[in-house]
């Protein structure tokens, strides 16, 4: 991959129409459709460094830099990012369900979280220009719950034999998975060879900043600046004006025009406290699905015959009048086989791994703050909600009558899984009133030339997968006020 890099120092000496600060899913989405109407330089302002797709598989490693070494935190729960190139775009298993409609507005309808303020049909078109870029293969039937004004791109892939009994048992609720994980091949991607290593795919069968914004960050508009970690922003009391970062333990400043802030859900709002710009509920409400493991042995029935890692996306739990009670989830049927093989000849393959997923709600006791000293982040993490752990509870509860269609000989509960890898909420956006800190354009309350991407802006919690939703927002908000 070409990348136009530049040092610290040459950035350093130019005025900028644009910084961009990071380089993960809501900025290089933004960045994508902000080089259509941007005649000046734009300057990416990435903390890791550059590594390619051949160096990660060596390594066994998406990034040299540790996660938790990143911020400070006295709380056993895992915060899963990338710190690197590209960031989630590289470790992600390209998995993009869109969110339900109802999820926009769960306090409206339910009495929880926060509403959205703007709606599914809002966003739509901008799923569908997202779902192009990453030649996303899906399910038609999906339609029926998730409208749509343009076909999947790909095909859905092809589904295992319990899908296909659970699919025409449950024709409203069961679909084949939506993916980034190519169906068919592309000029850039092979078809998905179903290795269960999608974090490290070797054939670069997913979507990866390698192999689908080569010309973005190759364009000769786009500056890229590694190992620089953004410490603050200077401002006036309504615009940014420039930025203060750390390169090779020296720092530098660089201005610009216009300003996006792609960091992660922990670093964006780190370096809004550190620049003294906290308004609203800056840091407020870090947040993640919580998901459990699940084991479900059969009677004749074979798994492990479809095309993709996870085939089946189950909805029976997703959405109804039980979310004022307890939190949605999503169950996610398993192509691979995280248990082994079972043990009794001949039945090796009469098991089907479940994942079940679901949203949680933000609470204020879970933080980003900043140490007084030092200025690194520091995660306050008190634990998932009560609404959250009883949508689980009655999940494993419903979950035979779920499965009802199989023949299921005994359900195993594999254990919690340590983090689902998707940082939210800390920067929601809504109404300037409501303790939001970006509006419906993703636009800073307070500095107007300041655009904030990724999933630290979103409100509430799906128990679907976020990249795709992130994606979407970034590509509205730079097509709206970009």
């Amino acid at each position: 991959m070409n990348l136009n890099i530049v040092s610290a120092e040459q950035a350093s000496l130019q005025k900028y129409e644009l910084i961009i600060i990071g380089s993960g899913f809501g900025s290089s989405f933004f960045l994508f459709e902000a080089l259509k109407k941007i005649n000046g330089n734009i300057l990416v302002l990435e903390w890791g460094d550059y590594k390619s797709w051949n160096w990660q598989l060596k390594q066994n490693r998406n990034s040299p830099i540790n996660t938790t070494d990143t911020f400070k935190t006295a709380s056993e729960k895992e915060w899963n990012c990338t710190i690197g190139f590209g960031g989630g775009m590289n470790c992600w298993f390209a998995q993009t369900p869109r969110f339900h409609p109802a999820d926009f507005k769960t306090a409206s309808l339910y009495g929880v979280g926060n509403d959205w303020p703007i709606s599914y049909d809002d966003l739509e078109p901008y799923y569908c220009d997202v779902e192009s870029i990453m030649s996303v293969s899906g399910d038609p039937d999906m339609q029926s719950m998730f409208p749509r004004s343009k076909p999947y791109p790909q095909p859905p892939h092809r589904p295992t034999a319990i899908d296909r009994i659970m699919k025409n048992a449950n024709m409203d609720s069961h679909f084949i998975m939506p993916t980034a994980r190519a169906r068919v091949s592309t000029d850039t991607r092979a078809a998905c060879c179903s290795n269960a290593k999608c974090n490290l795919c070797p054939i670069q069968a997913k979507f990866t900043v390698h192999n689908g914004f080569q010309q973005v960050y190759s364009d000769p508009r786009v500056h890229t600046c590694l190992n620089s970690e953004v410490r603050h922003m200077q401002h006036s009391d309504s615009a940014v004006s420039s930025v203060v970062f750390i390169n090779n333990n020296q720092e530098y400043t660089v201005t610009a025009d216009k300003f996006v802030l792609g960091a992660n859900a922990i670093q964006s709002p780190a370096i809004l406290l550190r620049s003294k710009m906290d308004f609203g509920d800056t840091g407020l409400g870090l947040h993640e699905q919580i998901g459990i493991k699940v084991e479900v042995y059969l009677d004749g029935l074979e798994n492990f015959d479809g095309s993709t890692i996870t085939t089946g996306l189950n909805y029976a739990l997703y959405d109804g009048e039980f979310r004022k009670d307890h939190a949605s989830c999503l169950i996610y049927f398993e192509n691979r086989w995280p248990y082994g093989f079972r043990k009794e000849v001949g039945r090796w393959r009469e098991t089907l791994p479940l994942v079940i997923v679901a949203e949680d709600l933000p609470q204020k006791s879970n933080n980003v703050t900043i140490d007084a000293t030092t200025g690194q982040a520091v995660v306050s993490y008190t634990g998932e909600s009560e609404y959250a752990k009883k949508g689980i509870e009655q999940a494993l509860a419903q979950l035979p009558k779920v499965l009802d269609a199989l023949p299921v000989e005994a359900i195993h509960f594999r254990g919690w899984r340590p983090t689902e890898s998707h940082l939210q909420g800390t920067l929601r956006m809504g109404n300037i009133d409501d303790g939001s800190v970006v509006d419906a354009n993703l636009i800073h309350h307070q500095y107007r030339n300041l655009f904030v991407v990724g999933t630290s802006v979103f409100p509430s919690c799906s128990c679907a997968n976020p990249s795709l939703t992130a994606a979407a927002l970034a590509v509205r908000a730079a097509r709206m006020g970009g």
